[in-house]
């Protein structure tokens, strides 16, 4: 019985222990989550800006957008899926339903599948299945920066120009709220935007003008799709520690109770025994 009190214990420091872990987990997620939400609501008017000068700039030249390196098919037949993934765990649902769409994805791709790994979780994952991978992002965005987004976009055009993939779609967790956020697939090359035809000037290259304005606006998209997918991973991160904590706390009430009980027979045991004892020696 001593040894049972002092395991359950041992069990209840333990789990005492796991959830103070866990509740300062939940409280700095809460901070991040706070912060990317933030950065969040400045990007999105940003992109739309952006994509809008894209299309108005494209209505001047409608006659040589199609013909544009990033607008037109480059005759490859390979695929780019580029998975936006995490490179720490504790996030719930989040890597595990990114993974498994990426590897969804690449088995409906079959050869022609070609993997880009966003985040340590995706490079493990995938480490382990027979799959052909373009390029590794691990450690890289954890901190979402324009200067990185901007380095991965021109990776990403320089591929699609050289040909070595026809198509590459993005696949990350868009964030809609602090309880939820939405699988999305995007086509990122070639670029698929609408024409708004218009009367303005432009002057003095509009040609080159152009091609600034399509690969500002590519690089704009996966700066997007970086806050998107950390801003829900944040939020997923918290939603995990948050029922963890919750979970411990429970755990840690029924194991107190029993604790109680265990040391209550305990002690009745043992005033029993000493009562034992003295009658014994009162009848001697």
């Amino acid at each position: 019985m001593a040894q049972n009190v002092r395991a359950l214990k041992g069990r209840i420091g333990n789990i005492e222990n796991i959830g103070q872990i866990t509740k300062a987990m939940n409280a700095i997620a809460m901070t991040k989550v706070t912060r990317m939400k933030r950065r969040l609501a400045e990007t999105r008017p940003y992109i739309r800006g952006l994509t809008e000068f894209s299309q108005r700039m494209m209505g001047r030249l409608a006659s040589d957008v199609e013909s544009h390196p990033l607008m037109a098919a480059n005759g490859s037949s390979s695929v780019g899926v580029f998975v936006l993934n995490a490179d720490r765990g504790l996030c719930g649902r989040y890597k595990g339903e990114l993974n498994r769409e990426s590897e969804r994805l690449m088995s409906e791709l079959g050869a022609d599948g070609r993997l880009i790994l966003g985040g340590d979780k995706a490079r493990s994952y995938f480490a382990r299945r027979d799959v052909q991978v373009l390029g590794t992002y691990a450690h890289v965005y954890d901190e979402p920066k324009e200067a990185i987004a901007t380095r991965i976009a021109d990776e990403l055009i320089s591929w699609y120009e050289r040909g070595e993939v026809g198509r590459i779609e993005l696949v990350y967790m868009r964030f809609v709220s602090d309880l939820t956020q939405k699988m999305v697939t995007e086509p990122f090359l070639p670029m698929s935007i609408s024409v708004n035809e218009n009367d303005d000037l432009i002057d003095p290259e509009a040609e080159a003008m152009l091609d600034i304005a399509l690969r500002m606006t590519l690089r704009a998209q996966l700066y997007a799709a970086l806050i998107e997918t950390k801003t829900s991973e944040d939020a997923l991160r918290r939603q995990a520690m948050r029922a963890a904590t919750d979970n411990a706390e429970d755990l840690l009430k029924s194991l107190t109770r029993v604790y109680n009980k265990a040391r209550q027979q305990a002690i009745t045991r043992e005033i029993a025994d000493i009562i034992g004892g003295a009658e014994a020696l009162r009848t001697e």
